[in-house]
């Protein structure tokens, strides 16, 4: 059994941590952190976890907190979790962070998108980007784990067959992709209140929106040059899932049975991934609850296009739930131990 703790406990994703590991036999969790809530327990913040998660809250005190715990998890702004986590890893804790602060390999990439000056650049090299599928082997033996953003996620792994195989050009990859409201945490902003976002669609953060970097590191990685995406996000009004429609130019004519069989050996061995049948397009609501990604490969022969849409929850397979999935490896459980391959439907 290994103890963990995680810190920021008491947003949406460190809540939805608490509700995939509190039952786990072979994780105990020994803190949750909330400077806000401190000294309450945690179900009465949540009373749906009161009489089966009661633990009480602990203000953070990074002493304290490496006396309770080998693991953390660590759901904070960005720039707020640097310094936190650099202490944590110098007290030879292993740390998932779910800020930004540790997903680029450049800092400038990373100081230029959220305007920050990187707190702890040496831990660049040491961080390991946390998907699992691109990175398996180097997450298992991580000390340190840069948790990918949601709409990355989403993006990421509908155009890595396409781009490792060099089926479709490297310029002009068009992502529109759409988030449920709990993708921008748990807040009060005038934004994001009921009034608002409730029977209303709308697009943000149009061309410079801070998670493109973070896309176009990773696809620069697959396509082994610079790759430059045009991303759009928007927000629905529903509480969680997401939902991405990707443009990629081929780069000669092929069947789209031919892509269809890239995709489905790129992720033959992927227990989160399912690749749709032809005719077959995701939905958010057969992947909500879930640690699922569902992709569609459509070909439109008349553009010589390819349009991948994918689906996942951003709150499972886009925060909370692929963290579980990079602790199972790093502390050597099964990898699916604790995730259910299945949405709530209703």
């Amino acid at each position: 059994m290994i103890k963990v703790g995680i810190i920021g406990a008491t947003g949406y994703v460190g809540a939805e941590l608490v509700r995939l590991l509190h039952r786990r036999k072979d994780i105990r969790l020994t803190t949750v952190v909330s400077n806000s809530f401190a000294g309450q327990p945690f179900s009465e913040i949540y009373p749906a976890f009161r009489g089966t998660f009661d633990l009480v809250c602990d203000k953070l005190d990074i002493p304290a907190l490496c006396e309770k715990a080998d693991y953390f998890i660590t759901a904070l702004p960005h720039g707020v979790s640097t310094d936190i986590t650099r202490e944590l890893v110098q007290n030879g804790k292993r740390v998932i962070d779910h800020s930004a602060d540790f997903r680029f390999r450049d800092r400038t990439r990373y100081e230029k998108a959220y305007k920050l000056t990187h707190g702890a650049p040496e831990l660049l090299e040491k961080a390991v980007y946390g998907l699992p599928e691109l990175y398996r082997d180097k997450i298992r033996n991580a000390d340190l784990i840069g948790d990918p953003g949601c709409y990355p996620t989403c993006s990421i792994l509908a155009i890595a067959p396409a781009l490792k195989n060099g089926l479709v050009s490297t310029d002009n990859i068009i992502i529109d992709a759409t988030s449920g409201v709990s993708g921008a945490g748990r807040k009060s902003d005038l934004a994001y209140s009921y009034c608002e976002t409730d029977e209303n669609f709308k697009a943000y953060g149009i061309i410079s929106h801070r998670h493109t970097p973070e896309i176009e590191q990773e696809l620069s990685f697959l396509a082994g040059r610079d790759v430059a995406v045009s991303f759009t996000p928007h927000l629905a009004p529903m509480k969680r899932g997401m939902l991405a429609t990707i443009y990629m130019n081929l780069a000669k004519p092929v069947s789209r049975d031919h892509i269809l069989e890239a995709y489905r050996e790129f992720y033959k061995d992927e227990p989160f991934v399912r690749i749709l049948p032809p005719g077959v397009l995701p939905e958010t609501r057969f992947v909500v609850g879930s640690n699922r990604i569902d992709i569609s490969v459509n070909l439109d022969e008349r553009l010589n296009r390819l349009i991948v849409l994918s689906a996942l929850d951003n709150m499972g397979k886009g925060s909370a739930g692929q963290a579980v999935q990079a602790l199972n490896l790093m502390a050597g459980f099964v990898e699916t131990e604790g995730l259910s391959p299945v949405g709530f439907f209703l």
